[in-house]
């Protein structure tokens, strides 16, 4: 079969051409498409030029349609409502959605976040399943894949180009030690975080710590005794030794206490930071997306409101830069 090529045709008369063979009259035919009766005469008769087939002949009830008229009337109709699915606005109903969505998160987010937003889609959107990863060093060209939809960050975090971010909550850094710490009985300053050894939370093992280069600034540098992507591990840690860690206040306040923990003010004059989920601009049409990020936003509300309003209380600056590891 010879192949037409579309770029020689006009497909202004592609939506025409189906009134016209449905409906076998110019006038109707006209007033259906928006047109005046002279106008739909003139497409009729490019159209005509284009199949080189008359489509529509006198008969005796009316026009006609010629046998290559009824071999396209067969084609274009259901071909022009497919298009125009193409270009209608995305329906979504999350309740029959059914997808699997990847989340770039650590235990903070798992124990904190996680929780409230399973509990609401579990009531919404059932047929979502939601899987954590833990952070890595190709998080960005995952994310850029498709293989992972979202990442929490935080507001500090520079984004690559092509991500965007959602606001979702906001938390404060602490200081944890356990209740008969050596220091516990006063207030810290810079230069007791070089007296003490720490546990480190590092997420992507990157060496970057935005607090080591407040307290260089300072003229202190602190000891590391151990470094772990897990932070429930790290407030474990030091329930059992003299080390101490930094860490969300949200958190700590939530696991410290049962550890025999207890929670200091860092001796930093910014310490409240704000938390974001982080995905690529290729999906932040995407209505599932789009309504999943808004159910993380009421997630995380639920998990940082109390907290957050006892950090405010405490006299919290509100404009930190990120978690140091």
């Amino acid at each position: 079969m010879h192949q037409t090529n579309l770029n020689g045709l006009d497909l202004n008369l592609l939506p025409p051409l189906e009134a016209l063979l449905r409906l076998r009259n110019v006038t109707l035919a006209a007033r259906e498409a928006g047109m005046s009766q002279p106008a739909m005469s003139r497409a009729l008769g490019r159209l005509r030029h284009v199949f080189k087939d008359p489509l529509l002949v006198r008969g005796r009830k009316g026009l006609m349609l010629t046998p290559r008229a009824i071999e396209v009337a067969a084609i274009l109709g259901p071909t022009l409502q497919r298009v125009q699915h193409v270009f209608a606005e995305p329906q979504f109903d999350p309740a029959k959605a059914q997808r699997q969505i990847r989340i770039a998160a650590s235990d903070v987010h798992n124990a904190l976040i996680l929780p409230h937003l399973i509990a609401l889609l579990v009531q919404e959107a059932p047929g979502l399943d939601i899987v954590c990863e833990p952070y890595g060093p190709n998080l960005v060209e995952q994310m850029f894949a498709g293989t992972l939809d979202f990442a929490f960050a935080l507001d500090s975090t520079p984004l690559p180009t092509g991500a965007h971010s959602v606001p979702l909550a906001r938390d404060e850094l602490t200081l944890v030690m356990r209740h008969d710490h050596p220091l516990a009985g006063h207030d810290w300053t810079v230069q007791d975080y070089g007296r003490v050894p720490h546990v480190l939370i590092g997420l992507l093992n990157d060496g970057v710590s935005e607090m080591d280069a407040w307290l260089a600034a300072e003229g202190v540098s602190r000891t590391s005794i151990w470094s772990s992507p897990h932070f429930l591990a790290a407030l474990a840690t030091v329930a059992q030794t003299d080390a101490v860690t930094t860490v969300s206040r949200a958190f700590a306040s939530r696991f410290g206490p049962g550890l025999g923990l207890i929670l200091k003010r860092p001796p930093f004059a910014r310490i409240d930071f704000g938390i974001v989920l982080v995905g690529s601009q290729a999906q932040a049409r995407d209505p599932l997306m789009l309504w999943l990020a808004n159910k993380m936003r009421q997630a995380a509300q639920l998990a940082y409101g109390v907290e957050t309003g006892r950090s405010q209380d405490a006299g919290a600056r509100a404009d930190v830069g990120t978690i140091p590891a």
